[in-house]
């Protein structure tokens, strides 16, 4: 079985969401249908922007929470 670590945006310098998944097809629809109330149907965050493909749910969540600690930086103007 695959899981899945993806990032999901609003638009472009919007607010955006990190999430595990054994799913993703099933997850996007959720998010984008709102079937679940939380941070993503507040935002209307619905599109995917990235994902990666793990082998085990252990080296998926590890990489979540190593990418949670990562901080979005300023444009350069």
């Amino acid at each position: 079985m695959a899981y899945y670590v993806y990032l999901l945006a609003s638009r472009r310098d919007g607010p955006l969401y990190l999430g595990v998944t054994n799913d993703l097809i099933r997850r996007i629809y959720e998010h984008r249908t709102k079937a679940v109330r939380g941070f993503t149907s507040k935002y209307n965050i619905t599109r995917v922007v990235w994902f990666e493909i793990y082998d085990d749910p252990i080296s998926a969540i590890s990489r979540e929470k190593e990418l949670k600690k990562w901080k979005r930086e300023d444009p350069i103007d």
